[in-house]
């Protein structure tokens, strides 16, 4: 269902009854460990966050580790203001 490397392809599956006793899917929440910076970015201004990940990770698709890092649910708040500086964990957690 999720492609390999997605952050939910480890997520388990549950399963519950619906209308008419039909099963439905879905997967179980996905708890985000802490996550150790290896670096800290300095964000400038107009830079994206698949850009940033492209830089440290060579992979634009791994934003959201940067995102988990950060604790945050909305990957676009991390580069919304220039000057901050954001958290960069490793490629693999």
């Amino acid at each position: 269902m999720f492609f390999k490397g997605s952050r939910y392809a480890n997520v388990g599956d549950l399963t519950m009854k619906g209308p008419g006793g039909r099963e439905i899917k879905y997967k179980k929440t996905r708890l985000i460990p802490p996550a150790g910076a290896q670096a800290g970015h300095l964000v400038h201004q107009g830079e994206r966050l698949d850009h940033i990940a492209q830089r440290y990770y060579r992979d634009p698709e791994r934003f959201w580790r940067i995102a988990d890092a950060n604790q945050v649910l909305w990957p676009d708040e991390l580069v919304e203001q220039a000057g901050r500086i954001i958290l960069i964990p490793p490629s693999e957690g």
